[in-house]
């Protein structure tokens, strides 16, 4: 459940997770409002995929991380990991060539770079990370270290 307001969109906001690297814009959703210096309108078109939305969810096995990257191949996204506790996905979508005769009437695929980080916990196995493009859809797994119950073992009472 998100604690940001829903008028801001139907973003999930990771403001509040202490494993994000995001940082939270309240002015992201807003047309008429440019948090990023400029005011072109490639400027606005390449803000859309810089900042390409990821699920992360937690099962008892791993963590998994969903990104949509519809039209990308799986070429075009570096998954890593950084000083073994980042995870980093990034890529870029070209823009399609323009010719001279062409006119455009609307332009609302967004091209250009992304890049989103992620503080991985400390029971991640970083060194046995997959990752797998199906659909233009990215899933990243991150295996978690087995917490082993400790061993209880009965003692006898004598009396």
């Amino acid at each position: 459940m998100s604690i940001i307001p829903s008028f801001f969109g139907s973003r999930r906001s990771n403001v509040f997770d202490p494993f994000s690297l995001d940082v939270w814009d309240p002015f992201q959703d807003f047309p008429l409002i440019s948090t990023s210096g400029s005011s072109s309108e490639f400027g606005k078109e390449t803000s859309a995929f810089a900042n390409t939305r990821i699920d992360w969810k937690e099962t008892p096995e791993a963590h998994v991380f969903k990104a949509d990257l519809p039209g990308l191949k799986k070429e075009e996204v570096k998954v890593e990991v950084e000083e073994g506790k980042v995870l980093q996905i990034s890529g870029e979508r070209n823009k399609d060539k323009e010719e001279k005769n062409d006119k455009w009437h609307r332009v609302e695929r967004s091209s250009g770079k992304f890049l989103r980080r992620f503080r991985l916990p400390e029971n991640a196995k970083v060194e046995e990370v997959k990752a797998g493009m199906e659909n233009g859809v990215l899933t990243v797994t991150v295996p978690k270290v087995e917490i082993k119950k400790p061993e209880v073992k009965s003692i006898d009472i004598s009396g």
